[in-house]
């Protein structure tokens, strides 16, 4: 039988943190020199330093076979989504939003690398977000205001800033021309330490100059909001406001389409 290949290897000694359908999470350790012929920009705050050797912690997302595919186009799609993921990061990262770095790229082995980021979900931090956690805590008693509240606090980050920041980061991706494609509170992280926002998992993402895309985008978080966090519209509100004002000349535009395409939503909602 064939050796397994490098990246083979990597997975086998890796820890699975999530298995989803499309691909499975891990959680890897890699040494600084392995990095550097992997990637050419490695930050090196994240890291722990073992006898002289830098080991630093990577996330890998690794789209396995899908036996219900012909192999042939299962191996092509695996390579666009895995390049395509890579390449809407690169933008961003380019571009000054924060993401994730991009640690190594295997597209044959259906294998992306990316920084490792400690922090909290911003699910967690806003309102009713939490409700999964309190219930499993046993601790009911606590209103859906109070867990998101007391989490921002311990991080002594103020939930209007949390919202500034979110409007922030997507402005910066869209005046990029990217468009995540899965915007929900759940793929956004507060980094520890720094308190930055974070984007993730660009699995559906795609460059893109219509004003169209950006307004959907838009409406798919707006609809995240209302459906994961009550009383939704001030939260949803502030981080629009926040867009806007980063956007600049470009929002009048993307104002009206989103009008437009919450029409459309709401027709839609209507007719079942």
């Amino acid at each position: 039988s064939s050796r397994p290949s490098p990246t083979q290897r990597l997975l086998s000694t890796s820890q699975l943190i999530y298995q989803g359908a499309e691909a499975a999470i891990y959680k890897a350790y890699l040494r600084d020199s392995e990095l550097r012929q992997k990637a050419e920009n490695v930050d090196n705050d994240d890291c722990s330093v073992i006898e002289d050797v830098t080991i630093v912690p990577v996330l890998l997302k690794y789209r396995f076979n899908k036996r219900y595919r012909h192999p042939s186009l299962d191996a092509s799609l695996t390579r666009q989504r895995i390049a395509g993921e890579a390449r809407a990061l690169m933008r961003c990262l380019r571009s000054g939003v924060n993401v994730p770095g991009v640690r190594m790229v295997d597209v044959a082995e259906g294998v992306l690398g990316l920084e490792w980021i400690e922090g909290r979900p911003v699910r967690v931090l806003l309102p009713g977000g939490s409700e999964e956690v309190q219930h499993s805590d046993g601790t009911e008693g606590v209103g859906p205001n109070a867990y998101g509240d007391a989490a921002l606090a311990e991080i002594g980050v103020e939930r209007d800033d949390l919202l500034n920041m979110i409007g922030v980061e997507i402005a910066k991706m869209h005046l990029a021309d990217i468009i995540h494609g899965d915007l929900t509170t759940s793929n956004m992280m507060l980094r520890e330490g720094s308190k930055d926002l974070v984007l993730i998992d660009f699995g559906l993402a795609y460059h893109s100059t219509l004003v169209e895309d950006k307004a959907v985008d838009l409406y798919v978080l707006e609809r995240a909001f209302a459906s994961t966090h009550p009383d939704a519209e001030p939260l949803f509100s502030s981080v629009l406001a926040s867009y806007e004002k980063h956007l600049g000349k470009h929002w009048s535009a993307i104002k009206k389409r989103l009008n437009d395409v919450r029409l459309r939503g709401r027709k839609r909602s209507m007719v079942g």
